[in-house]
C-alpha cells in the first residue's frame, strides 16, 4: 500500500511540473490585415510563446473575436489571452 501511494504521488507530481513549464504566451505582435472571401476584414498576429515558437492568430470584428491560425475563424475566443494560451499549447 505505501509503494502504491508513493507511486501516485510521484506520478501527480510529474503531472503538475509538467502543466507549470507548458509554454505560455510572453508576446503578441502585429503582422497585417486581410479580407476573406465574403469581404469580412481581419488582422493578423504572432503571438510568441515561451518555448520560443511563434503561433499566428487572426482578430475578427474589430478585435472581438480572436482566433487560432492566420485567416482561420476556427477555434475562437472572445478574449485574446486566451486565444493565445490555445495557440501556444497547441504548438
Amino acid at each position: 500500500m505505501k509503494k502504491l501511494t508513493q507511486t501516485l504521488v510521484v506520478a501527480l507530481l510529474a503531472t503538475a511540473s509538467a502543466t507549470v513549464f507548458a509554454a505560455r504566451p510572453s508576446s503578441l505582435v502585429y503582422t497585417g490585415t486581410g479580407v476573406d472571401e465574403t469581404g469580412a476584414e481581419y488582422s493578423n498576429y504572432s503571438v510568441k510563446c515561451t518555448d520560443g515558437q511563434r503561433h499566428p492568430l487572426t482578430a475578427w470584428d474589430n478585435r472581438r473575436k480572436w482566433c487560432v491560425g492566420e485567416g482561420s475563424q476556427e477555434e475562437c475566443h472572445r478574449k485574446q489571452i486566451k486565444a493565445a494560451k490555445k495557440a501556444c499549447k497547441a504548438g
